[in-house]
């Protein structure tokens, strides 16, 4: 494969950094951003209450033991998403080759792009400046040779950084690197490796084949190909990564519940969000996957084929409530999910009944509605039955599918 440069954009703490861009009051204080419910988790903070030891996942009491002036913002959703938006449009002016990997990073392949606006380094730059200017907002950037080396590189002088790893910087500088710090190794999976007396990247490079094989399955020929800094995944854009990908959205509740009232209401939701992406990109799912994670994180999902490939909300929605049905709920769930698969093509053809033609027309209205002015400016009435808890939607600017090695 011919040699590439990759960036990978890294908001600095953005919802903390968006809220203190927001309110100038904010700006010399430890910040700390919420979910708008009852559940006291801390989605993000600023870095100056990042110094106390305040972060991501810890509740609000912990946080406030921490650091005491620690100030407490509920989450705003919408101007997240619409800054992240911005943010996109800026990246498309230095390539067409733009990846979304969640609501506040991104790759930007600019293997072509030198000849237009110089160095990798120059352009990365140009881009930290931009995103400053247009937004308000900090930004690191890592560049590399490949995914894995540049969203490395993106982490390493947070915030406010630039990292530039040349290919023949790779091996030297994973050689001390604690295999946790990679991309795609999670905590799990990490204690494995260590467990095994296998803590760099320089030792997982030198471990046998054979022995991570026999004991990651496939998966240790990725592992090892992790720790030699080898990514030959290309970068995909969204409508890319939605024609081989599953689209999904999960949703954190603002309080653990088995009331199967409320569970069936954020369904709803959830299938409105995903139907409404895939009908963006011309879309169907032809299998519809459920995942529930009780309140003590044990997470399982269940899966059913559709009858027919669809991105229309009720159908989604009905099949989800015939997944759900058919558990026997044993704990109060706290995350609850939906993903639909094996994409294809939608053909739009006119349908023969008045029904549907004007369900249809319905959708297009809706999806026009809130692609101008915000999701769920026009949603269904079981949605604003249960706005009063909204729970924490996962951002996600990508289909599922690019989790940790060792999540499920």
């Amino acid at each position: 494969m011919a040699a590439r440069t990759i960036l990978h954009i890294d908001m600095d703490a953005f919802f903390a950094s968006i809220e203190q861009r927001r309110n100038p009051a904010l700006r010399s204080r430890p910040v700390a951003v919420i979910g708008r419910g009852h559940r006291t988790v801390i989605t993000t903070a600023s870095y100056h209450a990042r110094r106390y030891g305040v972060r991501t996942g810890m509740n609000i009491y912990e946080a406030r033991r921490l650091c005491p002036q620690v100030v407490f913002v509920k989450a705003n959703n919408r101007i997240y998403t619409d800054t992240s938006r911005r943010i996109l449009a800026i990246l498309e002016g230095f390539s067409p080759k733009i990846e979304p990997f969640s609501i506040d990073e991104a790759f930007i392949d600019v293997t072509g792009s030198t000849s237009l606006f110089g160095t990798p380094r120059t352009i990365a730059l140009s881009i930290k400046k931009r995103i400053r200017e247009e937004t308000g907002l900090g930004s690191s950037v890592g560049i590399g040779p490949n995914k894995l080396m540049a969203k490395l590189a993106s982490s390493m002088q947070k915030p406010d950084g630039l990292v530039l790893i040349e290919e023949g910087e790779v091996r030297s500088v994973l050689e001390r690197l604690p295999v946790e710090r990679l991309c795609g190794i999670g905590r799990k999976l990490a204690g494995r490796l260590n467990a095994m007396g296998i803590r760099t990247c320089g030792q997982l490079a030198d471990c046998p084949a054979g022995i991570l094989k026999s004991s990651f399955g496939m998966t240790g020929e990725r592992l090892k190909l992790m720790a030699q800094g080898i990514d030959t995944s290309p970068v995909a854009s969204v409508e890319e990564q939605e024609r081989t990908r599953s689209v999904g959205h999960s949703i954190t509740l603002p309080r653990n519940t088995s009331d199967t009232k409320t569970l069936k209401a954020y369904l709803l939701r959830l299938s409105e969000k995903v139907c409404s992406r895939a009908r963006k990109h011309g879309l169907a799912g032809t299998r519809l996957i459920l995942t529930v994670r009780y309140s003590d994180f044990h997470t399982f999902t269940r899966s059913r084929p559709l009858p027919c490939p669809t991105n229309d909300t009720r159908a989604v929605y009905l099949h989800a409530l015939r997944i759900m049905d058919s558990i026997e709920l044993k704990k109060a769930v706290r995350l609850i999910g939906i993903a639909m698969d094996v994409l294809a093509r939608h053909l739009c053809q006119e349908s023969l009944f008045e029904e549907d033609r004007r369900r249809t027309d319905l959708l297009r209205a809706m999806d026009t509605v809130n692609e101008s002015f915000g999701e769920f400016t026009l949603t269904w009435g079981t949605i604003l039955e249960s706005r009063g808890e909204t729970g924490v939607i996962s951002p996600s600017w990508r289909p599922t599918g690019a989790r940790n090695i060792d999540e499920t």
